[in-house]
């Protein structure tokens, strides 16, 4: 197929994609004029049932949670699928008697000041993420938000130079074993509640005072399960394609 070919190929579905998208816009509400019912509906139960001040936590995992858990395990499926397609083309690329050509691969220098900055990023960073998971059911933010900071604070590592410390401090072991805790304790949470008696993913320990970390329930559970798995997952991908970039390069 040739390259014009393509492009007109793409164009069609793009341009009435692009149709579609600007037709879509013509039914929005005027601003100011808030057309949700379910949404009023969450603000008046959110917190005489679940004791959370953060709404969207109790509609991602509680309400309509059991959604929740299949996009966690997109991400999931998605670590797993690059981790295995990147590790067996390392594999086909690997010779055991070639020699070592990491000796002769030109290593860039950082710069001072990239190093510092980086480097006093990663406390800040961490100390965040902890702070954006455990209080994900009072304030914006939440699991998959935290975790995603907490791959970049270890992410920091690496653009300081330090590639040797970031495989210290994220060990292959401990990024797989982190990401099947993860995902298996917000299921595992889910099943405590039928255990119970009652339904998957309902709430079945004290919520507590609303306001303070901790109550919610399970909330802050899944908040922690789900941050564990997002940044342990992100951090498994980024190990294999810093792996594999340095094989290439090599």
């Amino acid at each position: 197929m040739s390259e014009r070919t393509r492009i007109r190929a793409f164009a069609v579905p793009a341009l009435g994609l692009a149709a579609l998208l600007v037709w879509s816009f013509t039914g929005l509400p005027s601003f100011g004029h808030y057309r949700g019912p379910y949404g009023n509906v969450i603000n008046a139960v959110v917190i005489p049932q679940r004791h959370t001040t953060n709404a969207v936590a109790a509609v991602t995992f509680d309400y309509r949670g059991f959604d929740t858990v299949g996009e966690e395990y997109i991400l999931f499926a998605a670590v797993i699928g690059v981790s295995a397609l990147l590790r067996i083309q390392r594999r086909e690329h690997e010779l055991p008697s070639a020699p070592d050509a990491a000796a002769s691969h030109p290593v860039p220098e950082i710069a001072d000041s990239v190093t510092m900055i980086c480097m006093g990023l990663v406390a800040p960073l961490v100390l965040l993420s902890l702070y954006i998971v455990v209080h994900g059911h009072l304030t914006p933010g939440g699991g998959f938000q935290g975790g995603v900071i907490l791959a970049s604070a270890f992410l920091m590592v690496y653009l300081a130079g330090r590639y040797i410390t970031f495989l210290q401090v994220s060990p292959k072991t401990a990024l797989d074993a982190g990401e099947g805790i993860g995902a298996g304790g917000f299921v595992l949470v889910g099943f405590v509640g039928m255990l119970a008696g009652a339904a998957f993913l309902e709430n079945v320990l004290p919520l507590g005072q609303t306001g303070k970390v901790f109550s919610a329930g399970t909330l802050p559970i899944i908040n922690v399960s789900v941050g564990l798995e997002v940044g342990t997952g992100l951090l498994l991908i980024l190990w294999e394609f810093l792996e594999q970039t340095l094989m290439v390069r090599a």
